[in-house]
């Protein structure tokens, strides 16, 4: 199976440990991430008719070379791609169109076998220090809430599914004590955007591995050694499940 992200930081922290997830679950694959910092759909547009080789190539989350987007779709024979919003247009649904739309039908003109998700990501931490964190008034629900609504249309407008890192990761914020920040608990966050190395990248990846592949959460055997708790562990796991699955 090879899977192939056209994203920014935000896929690249649900790729850091998906290999290795997806491996100890018997399953086999090649993922692959285009990586440019912050990178809108707008931008990805623009890199595509530019045909320019602005993107760090990384495999199993390690940069290996810069690529352009043509060449991309080309170097493999991609089963999976996916798209997904720059963080800061998340919950802009005007920031999504026309380039969503234009950049979905030249890469299945190229990639026609390929099976397309978009990839929800998450909200921003309470206390995020993020530039754009005033386009939602500082405020995570409201954040959420508009991106669930961006996303949902994005979706729909291009006939996919979505890949919903972004509800697992705010149904533990709300549901679970572990990950209640607010009240002392762990944030999911490692600068108030990015996920957390340990349990936030954790959590997309097993998010990505049961939407993909119809598996269940609590067949993965790999844990990152930075998640050391058996409990949390298993509180993730079980949030994954719940969400994937409702």
């Amino acid at each position: 199976m090879k899977i192939l992200s056209i994203g920014n930081s935000f896929s690249q922290d649900a790729h850091k440990w998906l290999y290795d997830v997806c491996k100890s679950a018997g399953i086999e694959i090649y993922n692959a991430n285009l990586y440019y910092g912050g990178c809108s759909l707008y931008g990805h547009w623009n890199f595509y008719i530019n045909d320019s080789e602005a993107y760090d190539y990384e495999i199993k989350g390690e940069p290996v070379r810069k690529i352009g987007l043509r060449e991309a779709l080309q170097v493999e024979k991609w089963d999976v791609i996916t798209y997904q919003q720059a963080s800061h247009d998340s919950g802009i649904y005007e920031k999504y169109q026309p380039f969503l739309c234009d950049l979905h039908r030249v890469v299945k003109e190229v990639c026609p076998d390929a099976k397309f998700y978009i990839h929800k990501t998450w909200a921003y931490e309470i206390d995020a220090a993020h530039d754009s964190f005033v386009l939602y008034n500082h405020d995570q629900q409201y954040m959420y809430k508009c991106l669930c609504d961006a996303y949902d249309k994005a979706a729909q407008s291009i006939g996919v599914e979505i890949i919903p890192s972004g509800d697992v990761i705010q149904h533990l914020r709300d549901n679970t004590k572990e990950f209640d920040y607010k009240n002392g608990g762990l944030s999911l966050n490692r600068d108030g955007f990015h996920l957390s190395l340990g349990y936030g990248r954790y959590a997309a990846a097993l998010t990505w591995y049961c939407k993909i592949f119809s598996g269940n959460a609590n067949d993965v055997s790999f844990v990152p050694e930075l998640c050391d708790d058996e409990n949390i562990i298993n509180v993730v796991k079980a949030a994954v499940n719940k969400v994937v699955f409702k």
